[in-house]
């Protein structure tokens, strides 16, 4: 993030909290603090480790950083 209110510096943090936001934030109702926060830890678990991504072929981020391909990774 190189400025104030320039959206292309962090493009994929913004992509990242819309997907966030529209996944679980709109949908559903927090009652405490720390059940948002198991919701976040568990979110992005699985964003990282089984969602697939269109930016990289469909593949899951956790895939593509350890080199494995076509996979589900192991949670």
């Amino acid at each position: 993030m190189d400025g104030k209110g320039q959206c292309l510096d962090n493009a994929r943090t913004e992509r990242f909290f819309r997907t966030l936001k529209y996944d679980r934030i709109y949908v559903n109702e927090y009652e405490t603090p720390r059940q948002l926060r198991t919701m976040l830890r568990e979110y992005i678990h699985t964003y990282n480790t089984f969602r697939p991504h269109s930016s990289i072929n469909g593949e899951c981020p956790a895939n593509v950083y350890s080199g494995v391909k076509g996979q589900v990774a192991a949670s």
